[in-house]
């Protein structure tokens, strides 16, 4: 189904992929470049900064807008996801009124299969996120590989707040030989150093204040890494957030950049980064920064 028509004043919004693929087809030409941006909603600057990329290199964005449940295994969290689609699409449209919106129904993706597929990404997915969230990156992988399949960008861009994900989508179009270029985007920040967030949504002003605390904690991290040892710097930052009450750290960990694997010993010609979780009354929070 197509809600409004494409031309300079109103911005096509799709909410199924037969009407999509239909348009795509009807206005790609053979050169044509896509971008696509697959998001679960609640956007905000980060989400719209990757539709800024894709606007500037592409003849084409798509962006779709779906709560996956797949990737879910907190039926809570789930539940008290934001979804937002009326402003969502109202910020799309304010940024540029010719972005594609896809915001399909569970039905339309999964056709009353609300299963995952079973991807080996040759261990990246048994780490961190991973370990904390059984299952997720099958979800992750089934329902970018079916986007992918459904838009057919050129093109598809995700934030590196979720680095892992990234890794991981990149191992997915690897293996099942996908011809689709995935981009990597610096993390899109508050101010105070926040990174955003669909879920900064559910945070009270005080608590956003607060959570300037991660990411100070691993710039400080990285400092230290130049002349500590990973395991030192691990124990300094469980420490540091052992001393802060409004926060119950899941992990941390140093890793190897390319295969995700913890970091026991530097290599000068490996590149590492930290990961954390936190969480914030309940809410979870992840980010990252690259160590060297």
């Amino acid at each position: 189904m197509f809600a409004l028509n494409f031309n300079k004043t109103t911005m096509p919004i799709f909410y199924g992929k037969v009407a999509l693929i239909d348009f795509l087809n009807s206005v790609k030409t053979k050169n044509s470049t896509v971008g696509f941006i697959p998001t679960m909603g609640a956007l905000h600057q980060g989400h719209l900064s990757l539709m800024q990329q894709s606007l500037a290199a592409n003849d084409y964005t798509v962006v779709s807008i779906f709560v996956n449940p797949t990737q879910f295994n907190n039926l809570e969290d789930l539940e008290k996801y934001p979804r937002t689609l009326d402003q969502d699409t109202q910020k799309i449209a304010q940024l540029n009124d010719t972005i594609i919106v896809y915001a399909p129904s569970v039905d339309d993706i999964y056709e009353g299969k609300v299963l995952s597929q079973d991807f080996d990404f040759d261990g990246l997915e048994n780490q961190m996120e991973g370990k904390f969230r059984p299952g997720h990156f099958n979800g992750v992988g089934t329902i970018v590989k079916r986007l992918f399949e459904i838009v057919t960008p050129t093109n598809a861009y995700f934030g590196e707040k979720d680095f892992q994900q990234l890794q991981i989508i990149k191992k997915m179009v690897q293996k099942n030989n996908l011809d689709v270029n995935v981009i990597g985007c610096p993390i899109y920040r508050a101010p105070n150093g926040l990174a955003m967030s669909s879920r900064n949504e559910r945070l009270t002003e005080q608590q956003k204040e607060e959570s300037a605390f991660i990411y100070k904690t691993l710039t400080d991290a990285k400092e230290k890494f130049q002349t500590d040892s990973p395991k030192s710097v691990t124990e300094w930052v469980e420490e540091s957030f052992a001393k802060n009450p409004t926060f119950e750290l899941e992990y941390f960990q140093i890793a190897d950049e390319a295969t995700l694997t913890p970091c026991i010993t530097k290599n000068k010609e490996k590149k590492y980064r930290a990961f954390i979780a936190v969480f914030i009354n309940n809410i979870r929070l992840i980010d990252t920064i690259s160590l060297n």
